[in-house]
């Protein structure tokens, strides 16, 4: 990709990063699903695959509004984070460590996820580009939304299952006796 020569270009490489991004992880989704056992981190999970699909819908609109050509390069930014969870999924043999280590891995996607829309909505207004302006602010919202959600159920209940198998108390909320709480979230350890 031709390095950026104005405010526009700038913007334009942000959106297809984050195109190809939303492409790559809705692509990726339903492995990760078919691994998951959590009921509800798989309906969330779902849940994610399908906003993506809108997001890649509205930033097509967006392009072609801006007049921007198609070609759109890979991410390697989340292509590394992807690649990172398939690693895990290859290296964990311990099913119990699974949806955690899933579910930590996607939270991390879904930061980068963040921080992108946001620069991507602050420079949508900068330029006074209202599609991305609006796209942005809807997938931000939805975004920590998700990720609030990730972390309410890392500490609730993935994370103290996990420490109840280990210590075989399935059923029971392990892991608060050792004095380790939660899990995934905004600062804290994964």
């Amino acid at each position: 990709m031709p390095a950026p020569r104005s405010p526009e270009d700038i913007l334009t490489t942000e959106l297809k990063e984050i195109y190809s991004a939303e492409r790559q992880l809705t692509r990726a989704i339903p492995k990760l699903t078919r691994r998951v056992s959590h009921p509800k981190l798989k309906e969330m999970l779902e849940r994610r695959r399908e906003q993506g699909e809108q997001l890649i819908n509205e930033l097509d609109a967006a392009f072609e509004e801006m007049e921007v050509t198609k070609s759109r390069p890979k991410n390697v930014a989340a292509e590394g984070l992807l690649e990172d969870i398939n690693e895990h999924l290859e290296e964990i043999k311990d099913d119990k460590l699974l949806d955690p280590v899933l579910l930590a891995s996607i939270q991390k996607v879904e930061h980068y996820c963040i921080a992108a829309w946001g620069t991507a909505k602050s420079m949508g207004r900068l330029l006074g580009e209202d599609r991305v302006i609006q796209t942005m602010e809807r997938v931000l919202d939805e975004g920590k939304r998700f990720d609030e959600e990730l972390t309410q159920i890392a500490e609730s209940e993935v994370n103290p299952a996990m420490l109840a198998a280990e210590d075989g108390q399935e059923g029971e909320e392990g892991g608060k006796s050792r004095g380790k709480g939660g899990g995934s979230g905004e600062a804290r350890a994964h």
